[in-house]
């Protein structure tokens, strides 16, 4: 996110030098344990569907994550999509979506640093795929499945993840001594309780989308009258 006061660390793509060694060689470590159990657990529910899906839902994230949006004060932001890959292809597999997104900006585009590069995915890809996926699940479940239910769980997925991510690299920075808490959370917090709206409202957008389509991605019988969640796929 892009911010007018750079002299504020209040970013998810954390640049090199923002975190303390032993913080971003941790989360380095947990990422690669995280990303580990995702590709197997992707393996192990392969299907030959799910490579397509993976890669345009690949691609669609780092487009959408190209282009920013205003949101207030001269601050802009963009779509992260961790959770709208959990919710169309699983949380294992959106994991390694979002591992290989987030990556390629930091080597290609030098979004993010690469010293930091563990903690940037975790933050952007590992938590808001878990995160938002136990989100949708528990609207979609409470709803039986319905339609208006899906639109509300992905917005409320969607939301929910952005900060989630924006609550993780505050935590990162103050711990790393970059910036302190009183500063760098209500900050962080604050704007992205707003960017998480355009990320819900995206989200929501391509969740009808499919389900106009493809509701089968979704696992759900294409009468919307009686849809409720089918079986599971890549989860």
């Amino acid at each position: 996110m892009v911010l007018p006061m750079p002299q504020l660390p209040i970013l998810l793509h954390i640049p090199d030098g923002f975190l303390s060694t032993w913080v971003a060689t941790v989360f380095y470590l947990i990422t690669i344990a995280c990303l580990a159990v995702a590709i197997r657990k992707t393996s192990e529910s392969y299907q030959e569907s799910t490579a397509p899906l993976m890669g345009v839902l690949a691609a669609f994230i780092f487009a959408a994550q190209m282009m920013n949006f205003p949101v207030a004060g001269g601050t802009s932001g963009h779509m992260l999509g961790g959770a709208l890959a959990a919710i169309l292809v699983g949380p294992w597999a959106a994991m390694v979506i979002m591992a290989c997104v987030v990556g390629v900006q930091a080597l290609v585009f030098q979004d993010g640093g690469l010293a930091v590069l563990g903690a940037n995915i975790f933050n952007m890809g590992i938590a808001t795929a878990l995160v938002g996926f136990a989100v949708y699940k528990a609207v979609t479940g409470f709803g039986n499945g319905k339609r208006p239910f899906i639109l509300v769980g992905t917005f409320a997925a969607a939301w929910v993840s952005v900060m989630v991510a924006a609550f993780l690299t505050s935590a990162q920075l103050a711990v790393s001594g970059t910036s302190d808490w009183g500063i760098v959370l209500p900050a962080m917090l604050g704007v992205h309780a707003l960017i998480g709206i355009g990320e819900g409202v995206i989200s929501a957008g391509a969740v009808a989308f499919v389900l106009a389509t493809r509701p089968d991605l979704l696992g759900i019988t294409p009468d919307f009258g009686d849809s409720t969640l089918a079986g599971e796929h890549v989860r």
